[in-house]
This record gives structure tokens, C-alpha cells and sequence, in this order.
């Protein structure tokens, strides 16, 4: 918000007006004797003539000027006004406040004193036989209090790392990004992955020990089962045990649920401090290193029931180093996963991205997106970098997502209940996918999109062998997904649904009659067996 005060005082706007309205007069109004007299006063004498002609009762030409605004924004019912004080006028004709806002000196364009006037108008009629008698009361109560208006400055960088570079004790990069320390300070924190200890534990502390540097690591595991509460206790507990510096970044090296979990902690302890991402799966590659979302499935005591990332954050890394090459230590499985999350941004955005999955996404995942003669060169970089790139352009504008209709919300409306279905081994990005294809259905039953498009994203989706249905897809939990949505996004369903490869729109009109004939079509394809 930008103050622009009017530099005049009241004396000198009132001339200026006088002045120019006395210009379009005719000249028959006023003699030249007197014109001449009024113009051999000084402007200061002239000034308080004007004043105590406005001040004095009875009607007077220029009085109107004396409350100089103009109107800068007017859409659904409100408006904003500047006056020659500086202060800042907000009306909301539709709640009937009207609220003054008045800059202090010391922070003119971050605080304000405010007066707000709340105007509640009532209209009561009453008849008689011999007349009607209309009553209109308004009331009206002022509060006063300040305004603090502040936009936070998000910036962090998502960096491709020279493909298997990153370990590299030559590659400062991952050095770099754990901050400028003063000389003798030989230490860093990191927290890893279990999974990514097992691989390359001795790796990641030889990195360091190169350079003189002592690396303390808290190993906490990976899986969707861990993502808990807990897990960001014994983070704390770690980083208090550590000492970790006010402003001293610390490295959090793994898949999805333990950046996850890291960035929560970051968040919280000492009321945030910086932290590094370094994803090692496709999955959080493409996704989770992406934004600035963190979070851990939680468990309502009350309800005996869990909840997918509902207690969480938004809060940015100081920067992402991507490395492809970690994504060769995982197994054909957890490749396929993170393709759930590529499928659903080619769906959404890029026919091109869809193309390129169509054609190499099985060669892609046998090749572990290695050096592979049957893949064209770049291709695996391609996919990785349309992906990382629709995701930014798509959160970029919309990072604490005030527009609740997002494109790539995609697969995630279904997707949510399936994963937490007890006992069920459905992983993130196949638990997308299954959403997925089910909303291609509905788009399919709507018209948005021919069969022959179901069954080319059907056929796609097989060959990077990602499931498409699911045991515990049932008609109860599909319709209570839908219910879930509505309280998630703010008393809407705000369902993406594609309109073609590539293309979506954002419904929220699913009727119960819909999901249960989608489940009817949905088990009329042959699908391949899931993990679960």
C-alpha cells in the first residue's frame, strides 16, 4: 500500500479552486476595481480570506472542495479514497463500514491509526387501519484500533545440479547453500532419509569432510506411515540438541514426506530458520521441492481418525539443489510414483509433456533416466524440466493459495481418502493417478472429452505402470472425498477436470449421481494390478 499525500494545505487547495473556478465566470460578475484589489494581496492574505469565508456560516461556492478525495478502486461495493492528509478512506457499501486510515510518521507506509464507523440501517413498517407509519433506525458504532500491512518477500532458487555432481567434493554447490559462516566454523546439520543414509550416508559426510567441516545428521525414515507429528518433535529435539544458529541453513536431503517434515521444523524452531532442500526421488523432484507447502498427517484423538497433511505450513526453503542421478537408487515402483504427479501436470497443461510420456515414459522408467540408447539425449531432462517448470508458473502467482481453483489440484480430491484407508499400500503418485484417471471419467460422462482420449490417457498411464482403480474406491468414500473437498476449499469443490490433453477447468457441481456412474464405468476397463 502506497501513501501519496497531497503536499497543499487546506488554505491553498481552496484557493487553487477559487481560482479556477472564478476563471470560467463570466466577466460581468465582479467589477475590474475589485479584480485589481484582490490581486495587489499577498497570497497569504488571500489565503486566510478564503479560510474565514469557508468557516463562516451560510452557503458558500467553494465549499464542497474542502473534503478533496479521489476515488482509486470501486468493485463490489467498496471503495478507497485518499484525502490532501494523507489518510487513506476504505468504504464497504455491501457491510456498511466505512474506515479512516491514517499513517504514523514513523511507518507511514506499514502502520495506520484506524477508525472504523459500522452503519446498520432497519426498516420497520406498521399498519393500521388508518394509516401506515415506516420507522428507519440506523445505528452506528466506531472502533479504533491500528492496521499493520506488510508483504513478505519470497524468494528462493530451484537449481538443476550437473547430473551426479552434487557429492562431488569439486561441486561447492551443496557447501554454498549452507550459508557464509564465519572462519572456524567447521560445522553443519542435515537431516536424511533413512533410506538415503543406507545409499549414500558415507557419501554425504565425505562431501564434507573434505572441506574441513564435521557434519551432524538426524536419520529419520521416509515413509508415508512416519509422516507424523512426531517425527517433527524428534527433529526439534535434534536441532536444540545441535544448537542450529538463528540464521544458519541446515540441509534436509530425501523424498517428499521427509522435506516434508523438515520444513515444518524449519517453520517452527526459533520461529524459523533457513533450510536447503535436496530431493532424491522423481517424486519430490518434480513436486515437493517445488513449493513452498510442508506438512504431516495428523491423528484426531477425538475422531480416531487421521488426516492427510493437516497440520502444516507454508513456508520457503532457501534454495532446492536437484540432482537426476539419485533417481537411479530407486526401484521401477517408486519411479512410477513420481510419474503420477508428471501425468497429472500433462494433463492440466501440456500436450507436449504427455507426448513425451506416451512415447518414452516406459523407456524412461527402465532406464532409471540414465544415458540409454534407446532414448533420445535430453529427453529425461525434458520431462523433469516442463514438470519443475509448470509447477512454478502454477504456484508461482499463487503461493499461499488465495485462488483455491487450482489446475494442479488435479488427482488431489479423491486421492486423499485413498491414502489413508488403513492397511491400504497405495503410494502418493499412484493414489494421484487413480484420482486422475476416475476425474477423466467424469470429464468423459460431461462431454468434455471423447473415449477415444480416455483410452489414449488409459493406455498411457499403463505403460508407466501406474494403477488406475483401486479395491477401496468405493461409492461411500468417492462421495465423502467430495464432501471433504468442500471443507478444504472454503465451501466449494473446486474439482479440476480435463476438457482435452492438456487443457482443464475447475467444477464444483459433482453430484453423487455422477460419481456412482463414473464407478460403473470405471470397472469396465481392464486394469493392472496395483500394489495394494
Amino acid at each position: 500500500m502506497t501513501i501519496n499525500p497531497i503536499k497543499k494545505n487546506p488554505s491553498q487547495v481552496a484557493l487553487s479552486a477559487l481560482m479556477e473556478e472564478s476563471n470560467s465566470l463570466p466577466s460581468p460578475l465582479l467589477p475590474e476595481s475589485m479584480i485589481q484589489q484582490w490581486n495587489s494581496l499577498t497570497p497569504e492574505v488571500k489565503a486566510a480570506l478564503i479560510a474565514y469565508e469557508m468557516n463562516a456560516p451560510g452557503p458558500s461556492k467553494v465549499s464542497s472542495v474542502s473534503s478533496f478525495t479521489s476515488t482509486t478502486s470501486s468493485s463490489d461495493g467498496d471503495s478507497e479514497d485518499k484525502t490532501e492528509t494523507g489518510a487513506i478512506v476504505e468504504e464497504d457499501k455491501v457491510a456498511g463500514t466505512k474506515t479512516v486510515l491514517t499513517p504514523l510518521e514513523r511507518a507511514p507506509e506499514n502502520v495506520f491509526e484506524i477508525t472504523k464507523t459500522t452503519s446498520q440501517k432497519s426498516t420497520e413498517v406498521k399498519k393500521t387501519s388508518a394509516s401506515t407509519v415506516t420507522t428507519k433506525t440506523i445505528i452506528s458504532t466506531t472502533t479504533k484500533g491500528w492496521r499493520n500491512v506488510f508483504t513478505l518477500p519470497i524468494s528462493y532458487d530451484v537449481n538443476m545440479v550437473q547430473n551426479g555432481s552434487l557429492l562431488d567434493p569439486a561441486n561447492l554447490q551443496m557447501l554454498e547453500a549452507t550459508g557464509v559462516h564465519p572462519e572456524g566454523y567447521n560445522r553443519r546439520y542435515a537431516v536424511v532419509d533413512a533410506a538415503v543414509e543406507a545409499a549414500y550416508g558415507q557419501r554425504i559426510r565425505d562431501y564434507f569432510t573434505a572441506h574441513g567441516i564435521q557434519l551432524h545428521t538426524t536419520v529419520i525414515n521416509g515413509g508415508e506411515a512416519d509422516k507424523r507429528p512426531e517425527a517433527v518433535d524428534k527433529l526439534l529435539d535434534a536441532m536444540c540438541e545441535y544448537k542450529l544458529r538463528r540464521r544458519e541453513p541446515f540441509l534436509a536431503i530425501g523424498g517428499g514426506c521427509v522435506l516434508d517434515i523438515a520444513g515444518l521444523a524449519a517453520c517452527t524452531y526459533r520461529r524459523g530458520v533457513p533450510f536447503v532442500r535436496v530431493p532424491t526421488t522423481l517424486l519430490s523432484i518434480v513436486d515437493a521441492s517445488v513449493g513452498v507447502k510442508n506438512g504431516v498427517d495428523y491423528c484426531c484423538a477425538p475422531m480416531n481418525e487421521s488426516f492427510k497433511n493437516r497440520v502444516g505450513s507454508f513456508y520457503a526453503p532457501s534454495s532446492c539443489l536437484l540432482d537426476t542421478a539419485f533417481i537411479a537408487s530407486q526401484d521401477n515402483r517408486n519411479i512410477s510414483n513420481g510419474f503420477g504427479e508428471i501425468m497429472k501436470l500433462a494433463l492440466v497443461r501440456s500436450q507436449d509433456l504427455f507426448e513425451i510420456l506416451e512415447t518414452h515414459g516406459k523407456g524412461l522408467i527402465d532406464s532409471k533416466f540414465t544415458k540409454c540408447a534407446t532414448i533420445p539425449d535430453g529427453v529425461s531432462q525434458r520431462v523433469i524440466d516442463l514438470s519443475i517448470q509448470i509447477m512454478l508458473e502454477e504456484l508461482g502467482p499463487n503461493l499461499w493459495e488465495y485462488n483455491l481453483e487450482r489446475c494442479v489440484d488435479y488427482g488431489h480430491t479423491f486421492s486423499k481418502l485413498l491414502e489413508m484407508v488403513p492397511g491400504a499400500d497405495i503410494m502418493h503418485g499412484e493414489a494421484v493417478n487413480i484420482d486422475g484417471f476416475f476425474c477423466c471419467l467424469i470429464s468423459f460422462l460431461r462431454g468434455y472429452v471423447t473415449m477415444e482420449t480416455v483410452e489414449r490417457v488409459f493406455k498411457c498411464m499403463q505403460s508407466l505402470e501406474l494403477p488406475t482403480t483401486s479395491s477401496h474406491m468405493k461409492p461411500d468414500l468417492a462421495w465423502q472425498s467430495c464432501k471433504d473437498a468442500i471443507e478444504h476449499r472454503n465451501g466449494a469443490q473446486r474439482i479440476p477436470l480435463i476438457t482435452g490433453i492438456g487443457e482443464s477447468v475447475v467444477v464444483s457441481d459433482i453430484t453423487r449421481e455422477e460419481i456412482d456412474r463414473a464407478l460403473d464405468l470405471l470397472a469396465k476397463f481392464e486394469h493392472q494390478k496395483s500394489g495394494e
